[in-house]
């Protein structure tokens, strides 16, 4: 029986959501403060943890490594108001599972927690081979294809890369926006590669705990340091013959990138506590959604490893700049969503697609993904309209209006600045944060634009 931690401080809550896990045959404990889960999560071994974004000592940034460090195994669903979904993608880059925006739905609630504690599985298992995969029921009405590219401007060019790079063994860096798909990029060419019927063995660089690493990225034996309980092969040694995904790169610690630069050069793997080196036939694709250049400027990335992975580069765009694919991805995940909870929902009306081309998509196709699954849950229809998606997302200009001061008439001056304002910040998104390019797409000249961030106080470390 799987162990799921609730912790919020809403009483009301984490009562409901416990009587309802119990129902579906899970162990439940709660806690109603960031410090009292912390001790619970020290004294127990939790599959799965419900944490509240907001909590009255800590808040998701601060709870997401406090709990990895704790229990590196434990899959973290984070509770979020709409307004947090931004800080939300930011936890999920710190290696929470996935998020929920409240008000909750049990049926959400209980797929996200099904589909943590099959992952948390299929971890666990991933060094076996030869397992024969669960069977699940034939869905209703299940998506045609196993993955939505898109047909725009933007979606041919990625295909077109993909096919150039997939069948050599070339190292690729994958790099967009949190939520644009790297994993999802890296799972094409490695399906459209020789390697295909071989292992594509995923890494979170960014949930790995520092003193854990080597033994995860590269094995054990029995007894070579305290908890080493039996011999453990590591990613490396499971993605033989095939690829091995490193995710959020940019976040390895300095000692483990001397670690996988050395593996890169000389393509052998030592086990912690083995006297001999083993030979390793594994591709590397690292995604980031940081500037490794910049990081290797700033000496946070080594410049020798970022040339040896760099040796191909796919950059994925953002949700935004893909307006043509938004209905056929919409549509994918709400096909997707109905195969899950055995609805018949088929249409997406016109209404909604307008809304969602004017969504500036801070959560890129994560966001939509979420979005469309809950849409699905929430409607009682066939088709899913207006009432079925978040006011933010139907009124996205008044919603930030009513965010920064609430709905009183406004001065035109005011106006004109948050218009300004807005526009800086999506010109920054759009160019991944380069001042020059921004200046360049809103026809100011540099000095102008600094003037206006820091006006603005706009933030942009």
């Amino acid at each position: 029986m799987a162990n799921v931690l609730v912790i919020d401080d809403d009483i009301d809550i984490c009562a409901l959501l416990k009587r309802f896990l119990k129902r579906n045959n899970f162990e439940v404990q709660v806690a109603h403060s960031g410090k009292k889960g912390l001790d619970a999560q020290k004294n127990n071994s939790f599959d799965v943890v419900l944490c509240d974004y907001r909590l009255p000592d800590m808040d998701g940034l601060e709870m997401i490594p406090a709990l990895k460090r704790n229990n590196p195994d434990s899959e973290i669903i984070v509770i979020t108001g709409y307004s947090d979904v931004r800080l939300a993608v930011k936890v999920m880059k710190m290696g929470a599972f996935e998020y929920v925006t409240k008000p909750i739905h049990h049926e959400e609630i209980l797929a996200n927690v099904k589909k943590a504690i099959e992952k948390k599985n299929s971890k666990a298992e991933s060094p076996d081979k030869g397992k024969t995969p669960t069977k699940k029921s034939p869905a209703k009405n299940p998506p045609k294809t196993k993955y939505v590219e898109g047909t725009g401007v933007q979606a041919q060019r990625l295909r077109k890369l993909i096919s150039l790079v997939a069948p050599t063994d070339m190292t690729v860096v994958i790099t967009g926006e949190s939520g644009t798909g790297k994993e999802v990029t890296a799972t094409h060419i490695h399906e459209a590669s020789k390697r295909r019927d071989h292992p594509m063995v995923a890494v979170d660089c960014g949930a790995l705990p520092k003193e854990l690493a080597g033994s995860i990225l590269f094995g054990h034996l029995k007894g070579s340091f305290t908890g080493a309980l039996k011999d453990k092969i590591g990613h490396f040694e499971a993605a033989n013959g095939g690829t091995l995904f490193l995710d959020e790169v940019g976040n390895l610690s300095y000692e483990n990138q001397i670690k996988l630069l050395r593996v890169l050069q000389e393509r052998k793997i030592q086990r912690i506590g083995e006297s001999k080196s083993k030979d390793i036939d594994v591709r590397i694709i690292a995604a980031t959604n940081e500037d490794l250049k910049a990081m290797v400027h700033e000496g946070k990335f080594r410049e020798d490893l970022y040339y040896r992975l760099n040796e191909f580069s796919v950059e994925l765009p953002s949700l935004r700049e893909r307006k043509q694919d938004i209905v056929e991805i919409a549509t994918f995940f709400m096909q997707e969503a109905a195969s899950e909870f055995g609805k018949e929902v088929n249409e997406i009306d016109s209404t909604v697609v307008t809304a969602f081309e004017n969504y500036s998509w801070p959560g890129n196709i994560r966001e939509l993904k979420n979005i469309m699954k809950r849409a699905t849950l929430l409607t009682s229809a066939q088709s899913i309209d207006l009432s079925s998606i978040p006011v933010e997302i139907q009124n996205p200009v008044l919603y930030e209006f009513e965010e920064e001061g609430g709905s009183e008439i406004l001065e035109l001056r005011k106006v004109t600045e948050r218009a300004e304002k807005k526009a800086i910040l999506q010109a920054l998104h759009k160019t991944g944060m380069n001042k020059s390019k921004t200046a360049e797409l809103l026809n100011v000249d540099r000095k102008t634009l600094y003037n206006k961030i820091n006006s603005y106080g706009i933030d942009i470390s």
